[in-house]
């Protein structure tokens, strides 16, 4: 009999980030993924949300930390305010708890009505460092893009300049071209997509989040993918596999290896 694994029992945790305009999907494709399901009612994520799931690769548990946050630049700029406002009136304020600055919004309110400072000490902080704190620490990325929306497509080259300007350009990113079920309103056909990923060296898939359409598919290859690069990392530096599993919070490095094994995926079939 297998031995029981807590939930907690991992050999491997892996930030994986999403990215992307708003509306493309980003939400369902992480609610599809760690809970098998989908919501109908369109709305913007606010500040930060995370979700895990495990999977089994190579005998081996993966956790993932997936992180989802608004895409909107209206939205983006709004975390910002809020975020910096309270940093300068505490002078604490951990980046990565975007979602308890989200729930005291009322009080910023509050204290911004009282103190009335000045504007420029609002609006000399930096969305920097907001950015900085979410792509901190990622592996991997799904890039995503609504097939439908052809903007969305062009902005992702946006996106992706962004996301190397605050990571190392060679961690395993896949673009993800969301809602293949709309076949009738496809703006964006595949073969732009594939092109798009083999120029800029990306891993492509089409998903649909509201089918399940290889939704499952496209996490377990950027997930074995890292995979891949720290076990051949490990099998480099001479460690068995009995030992070779970083403790729980040390972090995975994939930049020396990465750019062996980075090459376009599978489209949608």
């Amino acid at each position: 009999m297998a031995a029981y694994r807590a939930e907690d029992d991992y050999d491997y945790l892996f930030k994986v980030v999403l990215i992307g305009d708003s509306g493309v999907g980003k939400s369902n494709l992480l609610s599809r993924f760690t809970r098998n399901e989908f919501s109908l009612e369109s709305k913007s994520t606010i500040g930060v949300e995370f979700a895990t799931r495990s999977v089994n690769v190579d005998s081996k548990v993966i956790k993932a930390q997936i992180w989802d946050t608004a895409g909107q630049e209206r939205s983006r700029c709004s975390v910002r305010f809020r975020i910096c406002f309270f940093k300068y009136v505490e002078s604490v304020m951990d980046l990565l708890a975007l979602n308890l600055v989200m729930s005291l919004l009322s009080k910023n309110f509050l204290i911004v009505t009282t103190l009335k400072l000045p504007q420029f000490h609002i609006t000399s902080c930096r969305y920097r460092a907001i950015t900085s704190a979410y792509y901190r620490g990622a592996v991997g990325v799904l890039l995503v893009y609504d097939v439908t929306r052809h903007a969305t497509f062009e902005n992702a080259e946006r996106w992706l300049r962004e996301l190397r300007d605050h990571t190392d350009p060679n961690i395993i990113v896949m673009l993800i071209g969301n809602k293949s079920d709309l076949r009738h309103l496809v703006a964006v056909n595949t073969e732009d997509g594939k092109a798009f990923a083999e120029k800029e060296s990306l891993y492509f898939m089409e998903t649909s989040a509201l089918e399940a359409i290889n939704v499952e598919n496209a996490f377990a290859e950027v997930l074995t993918q890292i995979y891949r690069i720290v076990s051949k990392k490990m099998i480099d530096s001479g460690d068995d596999g009995a030992s070779s599993a970083p403790s729980k919070g040390e972090k995975i490095n994939v930049k020396d290896d990465v750019s062996a094994l980075k090459k376009v995926g599978c489209c949608s079939t």
